[in-house]
This record gives structure tokens, C-alpha cells and sequence, in this order.
């Protein structure tokens, strides 16, 4: 016999499948001058991908810097939580510890760094945080090799300064390397689809669905809907006028792309 549910145990329920909750958030740039997000609310419970679309200017690439705590991104109001800790408290590397990932519209260029021993870095310094042991040699070099296989990304790639020279194809595969070698709990994914081809989107888009799992969100942010055609999200939003202004399952993304975004702005 099914037992009542009572209103809390909805609330304590929701609170512990949100994976990411953002409610009535309100960032600025220039001191504080110019408000870009406004009252923007939205839920991404574990093991769903959402996607953000919507025209220039609208605030997509804000709410990706808001969310992983880019300097000169100020928040006026609201909350953000992921996993039911208060993102906005935390340092960025305090977020990245706690599992959050942004990959990218441009992704940066770092000379005299090798890909791997960024990474490395990267990734031990994370597990320090979290008062785990640090990954050894042999085991990082093991699954780099076999990631970087699965992502037709060469072993002279990783030897290399990271991103230095590389084509905004392989910058962006190897933002899914280095996915996929940290294993993040939440990925913000902002432009990923930017300048790549047929071939590199196919090969970035099932890296990304390598990730899907129960345990883990996806906030993915384009302009088009091709990339959703490899990555089918559980929502679409249409982000227009700081907030979100409409929402839908996968085809509204079809939608979007024949009619545009007039009808939200």
C-alpha cells in the first residue's frame, strides 16, 4: 500500500534530484552598469541534458560565466545551487572542485604548458580539494591514451602547448578530452558547435554522450540546432531578454531554427 506523500517530502524530493537549480538570478557587467540576466530561473536534474538557445546578445555566454565565476559577472539577486550547495559562495576553483565544467566558446591558448601537464594539474589539484589521492602517472598516461584514441586526437597533440596552433576543431575536441578525463558532475557547454565541420562535430557530440549518465547534468549553450540533432537534450530553452522565456522538449528546437526567435525578444 502506497503511503501519502506530504508537501515536504515534495520539496526535500526536488531539492535532491535538482542537480542545478538557478532561481530569479540577476547578473551584471561593467560595475554593475549593465544588467544582462534578469529573474532567470532553471532547474537540470541529474541525468538530463537541457539546452539554451536563443538570439545574440541574450545572455547565453553570461549565464555560463555567472555560473562558473568569472570576474567583472556580478550577481544582484537570486541563488544558484548545484547539488544543493550554494554555488555563488564558492571561489572558481572551489566550483570546479565540486564537479562543474565549462567548455569553451573560445577556448584559451597557453604557451609553454604541455596539454598533459595542465591536466595533470588540473585534475590532482581537484582531488586534493576533495581530500582524495592524487591519480598516478601511469594510470593518468593510460587513460589519456585511450580517451584520446576514442576522440581521433593524436599523441603528439598532447605533447604539445595547450591549444597552441591548433585548428577551433581540435581546440574543441580537446575540451572533450579534458571532459572526459575529469569526469565533471554538471558540464556547462557554451558554443560548442562554433567552427567545427560535419566529421568534428560528430566526433565531439559522442564524447559528450560517452558522458550522459544518471549522476551527472548537462547545460549545453548554441545558436543552431544541428548540434542537438547528435546530442538530443531531455528540454530546449529560449533565453531572451536576460531570462528564459519559453521551454520544450527536444522538436522546439526544430521549431526555433524555421520560425526564429522574434516572437521571444
Amino acid at each position: 500500500m502506497l503511503s501519502k506523500i506530504s508537501i515536504s517530502d515534495t520539496i526535500d524530493f526536488e531539492r535532491l534530484t535538482a542537480m542545478l537549480k538557478i532561481q530569479n538570478l540577476t547578473a551584471t557587467v561593467d560595475d554593475g552598469n549593465k544588467t544582462i540576466i534578469k529573474d532567470l530561473s532553471l532547474t537540470v536534474p541529474a541525468g538530463e541534458v537541457h539546452a539554451i538557445m536563443g538570439p545574440n546578445g541574450a545572455g547565453k555566454s553570461t549565464l555560463s560565466y555567472v555560473l562558473t565565476g568569472r570576474d567583472g559577472y556580478d550577481v544582484t539577486d537570486g541563488s544558484v545551487t548545484l547539488d544543493g550547495e550554494d554555488l555563488l559562495e564558492m571561489e572558481p576553483e572551489e566550483r570546479a572542485a565540486a564537479g562543474l565544467f565549462l567548455s569553451f566558446q573560445y577556448p584559451l591558448e597557453i604557451p609553454g604548458v604541455p596539454t598533459l601537464t595542465f591536466l595533470r594539474t588540473a585534475m590532482n589539484a581537484q582531488r586534493k580539494a576533495r581530500g582524495e589521492d592524487e591519480v598516478s602517472a601511469p594510470d593518468f598516461m593510460k587513460r589519456a591514451r585511450e580517451i584520446a584514441k576514442s576522440l581521433k586526437i593524436a599523441p603528439e597533440m598532447l605533447r604539445r602547448p595547450l591549444n597552441v596552433g591548433f585548428s577551433g576543431g581540435e581546440k574543441k575536441r580537446m575540451e572533450i578530452f579534458q571532459m572526459m578525463m575529469l569526469e565533471p558532475s554538471f558540464l556547462v557547454m557554451d558554443e560548442t558547435d562554433s567552427g567545427l565541420d560535419v566529421d568534428a562535430l560528430r566526433i565531439v557530440a559522442d564524447g559528450v554522450n560517452a558522458l550522459r549518465a544518471p549522476d551527472r547534468g548537462m547545460l549545453i549553450i548554441t545558436h543552431y540546432q544541428r548540434l542537438l540533432d547528435y546530442i538530443v537534450p531531455d528540454q530546449v530553452h529560449v533565453l531572451a531578454g536576460g531570462k528564459i522565456a519559453a521551454s520544450g522538449e527536444a522538436d522546439f528546437a526544430k521549431t526555433l531554427e524555421k520560425e526564429g526567435y522574434d516572437a521571444y525578444v
